[in-house]
């Protein structure tokens, strides 16, 4: 397999000549000498190559050498006189893969605003920051398995079609095989026994209830899938389609939970501070000045642990600082919480025990009846990174709930019959990975995170 440019930039000067791949990003050219850099991809840093018109120059093939032109170079590999870089190419013989005709390729400047690159997001990843943002989500995927198997976690593969509404919220996509221009009906309303599934169907908003399925039956598992949800929000927090990571962890109470939540978090972050230094030092002096001390002092911080209850009385101090007033039986603000993390505990918090009431049907109620064993995690600058809860392992209090909700309790037949047998106590949290990938980039846009952003009438690509 071909080294690539991250690997050819590591290497000492030899004397064989070697051949090296790539996409132009610059050239400059002089009377005896062309410059240009390549990249493909694998780093932030370009290779320099050199061609000495004197021995090689072939004008037709000069003059291709375009930006955004895929290229393959013969050469030797050669100390640098240069800062930036140890070692450069001398080319002896280039061959253009593809043209790039500079009056049309639209990636000319070094600089695009962001809103410019979404409309061309098939060759945005080609830019510094979404190729910097495209190497910190992959190393970032991969951070997120080595953590949950590291300890023991199974990766479970839940549906991406769904019977079964997680949130109660009703903001699913339908899925159907049914004539839109025809729909078959009974008694006014839809009649779904002449759908493919013979019941409604969506897209999944959640893999959490299924993934309770795998975790009382082997304890400790997880899920890291595309989940969906038709908000009608055109805001840069919101993506229709996007990705969840779901552990669900059996005889695990909510202090287990909490455990689990920071543990991972501080993992996922210091991966990257470490193996994406190159790319986070982009970040830190372009996108968000200081976020890599930022990241780092969540990692080293002891993440505070407070009941919903008393946070509110923290707000309630300081209620006029607020646009949106804080009172007990609301839910928190994105305000509420940087405050919270930013000026009471200065630095990360857990909040736990929530009002039943602004929180889903299968969290465990506390004995008060008033709340229930939910978390949320807040870190600066974001606020909620992680929602999770000790789930409802009682089949007549989740039968209860289900039905004071006002859902529908056949739909959840199979749920209330992990409940009905070998119930035990359990404890899950979600993490929406696109804010997680945000968060530690500095990225202002969520749909700058997502290779292929599905947003409200967006769906080009």
């Amino acid at each position: 397999m071909r080294p690539s440019i991250k690997e050819i930039l590591l290497m000492n000067p030899d004397t064989d000549t070697r051949t090296v791949y790539g996409w132009v990003r610059t050239k400059r050219d002089s009377k005896n000498v062309c410059f240009f850099e390549l990249s493909d991809g694998s780093c932030l840093k370009n290779l320099q190559v050199i061609v000495d018109k004197e021995k090689y120059n072939p004008d037709d093939i000069l003059a291709k050498l375009t930006t955004g032109a895929g290229v393959e170079v013969d050469g030797l590999l050669v100390e640098s006189p240069g800062a930036n870089q140890s070692v450069e190419l001398q080319a002896s013989e280039i061959r253009i893969l593809g043209e790039a005709p500079a009056e049309s390729y639209p990636l000319q400047k070094k600089r695009h605003s962001f809103e410019f690159l979404r409309d061309i997001a098939h060759l945005r990843p080609r830019t510094n920051a979404l190729g910097a943002v495209t190497r910190v989500r992959s190393t970032a995927s991969f951070a997120v398995h080595r953590f949950f198997q590291d300890r023991g976690f199974y990766y479970i593969h839940t549906p991406i079609i769904s019977a079964s509404d997680c949130e109660g919220a009703g903001e699913m996509f339908q899925v159907t095989t049914m004539d839109l221009n025809n729909i078959p009906k009974t008694g006014g309303s839809v009649d779904y026994t002449h759908d493919f599934f013979g019941k409604s169907a969506a897209l999944t908003v959640s893999g959490q209830l299924e993934a309770e399925i795998y975790a009382l039956s082997h304890s400790n598992v997880y899920t890291f899938g595309p989940t969906f949800r038709a908000e009608n929000s055109n805001t840069a927090r919101h993506l229709a389609e996007f990705w969840m990571i779901e552990p669900e962890m059996a005889f695990c109470s909510l202090d287990g939970n909490m455990d689990t939540a920071e543990d991972f978090i501080k993992y996922v972050i210091g991966y990257i501070l470490e193996h994406c230094a190159e790319d986070m030092e982009l970040f830190n002096k372009f996108i968000e000045k200081g976020i890599v001390d930022s990241l780092a002092s969540v990692v080293n911080s002891e993440f505070h642990r407070v009941t919903y209850t008393d946070a509110m009385k923290e707000l309630e101090k300081n209620k006029a600082k607020f646009e949106f007033e804080p009172s007990w039986g609301v839910d928190l603000q994105s305000e509420h919480e940087k405050y919270l993390t930013e000026q009471v505990f200065k630095g990360p918090v857990i909040v736990t025990d929530y009002p039943k009431d602004i929180k889903a049907f299968y969290m465990k109620m506390n004995d008060d009846g008033k709340t229930v064993r939910a978390m949320d995690v807040l870190v600066p600058r974001l606020g909620e990174i992680i929602g999770g809860s000790q789930r409802e392992d009682s089949l007549e209090k989740l039968t209860a709930r289900i039905n004071d909700m006002g859902l529908e309790e056949k739909d959840y037949w199979w749920y209330l019959d992990l409940r009905r047998y070998g119930s035990v106590p359990h404890s899950g949290f979600g993490l929406g990975f696109e804010r997680l990938i945000q968060y530690m980039t500095g990225m202002q846009n969520i749909r700058d995170v997502i290779p292929f952003p599905r947003t409200v009438h967006n769906a080009e690509f």
